[in-house]
């Protein structure tokens, strides 16, 4: 249903994304089977939207040295002509959880720290319900993982405010995405598969939660 990808630690660039998504947010919830809506703006910091153009979006778990995609929401959609999104949740994809987050990889934009990595962007953890997928020991794992690897400690700061404050910095993150067997459709544009490893820092992962960076 979904393939995994590793993500390696990477050196921190001082590069920053500029997609801020305003939903999902921290305390946003999303059911399984019933349209929801990605809603994203220019943060006001360099690149521009027009840089970042072209961008796949997905849903993804993990902690923060692992990442899975769950589901691929749309695998190109120029978020400098487009402000929103409207997709169904697959159920399947696992079960009702606070574990699930949105992450934009740039199609376009590569890092100007280290240009053989894409631009990325990160929404807040947020919620699904009315799901009827399990996760799989891989991704319990990586979920897991996260009391050794954590996306993010707690802060004070209310959740909106501080998903913006941190969004504008997600894209210290690096990927780097390599072909792995797969059939032919369900590649890296199938709507739950992912095939390669990233290597990025682990630094953005305030942005998963919406709440200052570790």
């Amino acid at each position: 249903m979904f393939s995994k990808a590793a993500i390696l630690l990477a050196c921190t660039s001082a590069a920053f994304a500029n997609v801020f998504i305003t939903s999902p947010t921290a305390a946003t919830t999303f059911s399984g089977g019933r349209t929801a809506t990605i809603r994203w703006q220019d943060d006001g910091s360099a690149p521009t939207l027009k840089d970042f153009g072209p961008a796949q979006i997905s849903i993804y778990v993990g902690n923060a040295l692992q990442q899975t995609r769950l589901q691929t929401i749309n695998a190109s959609v120029d978020v400098s002509t487009t402000s929103e999104l409207t997709f169904t949740p697959d159920a399947s994809i696992g079960p009702n959880s606070s574990e699930y987050f949105i992450r934009v990889e740039s199609l376009a934009l590569k890092d100007a720290a280290q240009p053989q990595f894409p631009a990325l962007a990160f929404s807040a953890k947020f919620t699904l319900d009315s799901m009827t997928g399990v996760f799989s020991a891989d991704v319990t794992s990586q979920i897991n993982g996260q009391s050794t690897a954590p996306l993010a400690r707690t802060s004070t700061t209310a959740a909106t405010t501080a998903t913006r404050a941190t969004t504008s910095a997600s894209s210290v993150a690096r990927t780097s995405a390599t072909s792995a067997g797969a059939s032919a459709t369900a590649s890296t544009n199938a709507a739950a598969g992912l095939t390669g490893k990233a290597g990025w820092a682990g630094a953005f992962l305030g942005a998963l939660v919406g709440v200052t960076m570790f």
